[in-house]
């Protein structure tokens, strides 16, 4: 019996051992942590949505590849720029390639404080890379330059650019890059036409000379001081001019201005201009209405040349849009659109005359002495001529005359000869030139900085001198008002909130009828 028990524990023992060497056999047999890892990771990429996914991966590398190498190439090759927007705002004009792109003279842009400025800095290239003979030079830290502070009478702070050729130079502020449409009410910018203007400036040899008549004049010449250094800066030579004392007019004046009369001018002064006019003389007036009634004989015999006479009245406007407030005298009137000093203007220009005349146009006279009338500025419907100052009255009264759309600004051609021909521009008024200053809203400004005034004496210079090389381009902000249509506006709303709205009744529409299907 002990015996048989003894068997018995041993034959446990036995069998406790072989079970744990199966158990140790079977753990041996089973794969690795590592190997098990392996075999897992080849299922996975056995499958056939991750081997498209794969290959989506492999792609969008290739595409970003393609685009990290084509900025890389763009990086260095220059591409001709394409300006979209109408007024070619980001792009010289053609008027520019044709004038700066044959100058041989070397010429110098200074541009003082202006590296923050990105879109005159890149403006600026488009004008070296128009010409070879154009260098760019960048003043960022003014201080460093006592020189230039000095020179240009300036500020650490202060911007400017120079432009220069050899000993010649001009000088553009920021204020002679742009100018304002009182009309449209947007900011126009001239930055391409100051420059060009002052390349052309700089360059040239012969500018044409302008005189202006100082005997006789009812105001000092410095009284036009900001008007003349204008025409300077736009290739004009500017001086004073007594008739007597130069016993004539010089042969080289292209233009002679002549402005309002506080005496009649001599017979010797009067038969020197019409000589003048009848060898293609050009002459630009600014001659108010003769308020204190002095004689004017001679001076009235060189207006007759053109077939015109000046008002001794003063015109009042009576629309009250048409005036500046409180002040019936100062007329704000728009230029006609399509006259020779505005069609290539791209703007509209108003005009804000102080004390005008009306001017008159002898008809019949036309054919006699061959002349062409060209009204510019015309007063409204509701204009009036006073002739008695003392009146008080802002309205019209029994004294006053009619000054239905009156011309206040004028061209007259005359035909000399078949060869010859002369030219005069005619305004009824000084006082809109002028560094007079005037109190307008609490505001004190000068009359030749109201509205357009410099810019329609400008053109007329240019027009008088036939300034071909005098560029004028005048370009509308980008930032452009957008009246829609009642009918655009009910597009425009059925895009933004119809249309999401559809799309997302069309996927709950889908959703459900696949879920049925399942």
């Amino acid at each position: 019996m002990k015996k048989d028990k003894k068997q018995e524990s041993v034959n446990n023992k036995k069998d406790k051992a072989l079970i744990k060497q199966d158990k140790k056999d079977k753990k041996n047999k089973e794969p690795g942590k590592i190997k098990k890892f392996f075999q897992k990771i080849g299922r996975i990429l056995s499958k056939k949505w991750l081997v498209n996914g794969t290959k989506t991966l492999i792609l969008i590398a290739i595409i970003i590849l393609i685009y990290i190498g084509v900025n890389v190439l763009l990086e260095n090759v220059i591409l001709p720029e394409i300006d979209c927007t109408t007024d070619k705002i980001y792009s010289l004009s053609d008027e520019t390639r044709d004038k700066i792109g044959n100058i041989e003279k070397p010429v110098t842009i200074t541009l003082i404080n202006y590296s923050s400025n990105n879109s005159i800095m890149n403006f600026m290239e488009k004008y070296k890379a128009l010409n070879n003979n154009i260098t760019i030079e960048e003043v960022n830290d003014l201080s460093a330059r006592s020189d230039l502070m000095t020179k240009y009478s300036l500020q650490a702070t202060d911007s400017l650019i120079v432009v220069s050729s050899g000993d010649v130079e001009k000088q553009i502020s920021q204020y002679d890059m742009y100018t304002y449409d009182y009309t449209t009410y947007e900011t126009i910018d001239t930055t391409e036409e100051a420059i060009t203007n002052a390349i052309l400036d700089v360059t040239t040899e012969d500018k044409p000379k302008i005189y202006f008549m100082t005997n006789h004049a009812m105001y000092d010449y410095q009284y036009f001081s900001t008007v003349t250094k204008a025409m300077e800066d736009e290739a004009n030579e500017v001086e004073t001019l007594d008739i007597l004392q130069n016993n004539g007019i010089p042969e080289d004046c292209d233009t002679l201005v002549i402005t309002t009369l506080k005496e009649d001018i001599t017979e010797q002064e009067k038969d020197a201009i019409i000589s003048y006019i009848k060898n293609g003389g050009e002459l630009l007036l600014m001659c108010g209405p003769n308020l204190t009634k002095v004689n004017l004989n001679n001076f009235n015999q060189v207006l007759a040349e053109y077939g015109i006479t000046i008002s001794e009245g003063v015109i009042f406007e009576g629309d009250t849009s048409n005036m500046i407030s409180g002040y019936p005298d100062f007329i704000v009137e728009e230029s006609e659109s399509s006259t020779s000093l505005t069609k290539n203007l791209n703007m509209s220009m108003n005009i804000c005359f102080i004390d005008a005349g009306k001017i008159t146009f002898d008809e019949d006279k036309k054919d006699e002495l061959g002349v062409e009338f060209e009204p510019l500025v015309k007063t409204t419907d509701s204009a009036f001529v006073r002739t008695n100052t003392s009146l008080t009255s802002a309205s019209r009264t029994d004294e006053d005359e009619e000054a239905e759309s009156s011309t206040i600004a004028a061209i007259a051609t005359r035909k000399i000869d078949d060869e010859k021909t002369s030219k005069l521009i005619v305004f009824s008024n000084e006082l809109f030139a002028m560094d007079m200053p005037v109190q307008i809203n609490g505001y004190t400004m000068y009359t030749v900085s109201l509205y357009n005034n410099q810019d329609l004496l400008l053109n007329s210079v240019s027009y008088l001198n036939e300034r071909e090389d005098t560029i004028t381009i005048r370009k509308t902000s980008e930032e452009v008002k957008y009246t829609v249509t009642e009918e655009q506006n009910m597009i425009i709303m059925a895009i933004i909130f119809a249309v999401p709205v559809v799309i997302v009744i069309l996927g709950i529409v889908v959703w459900q009828i696949r879920r049925r299907k399942k």
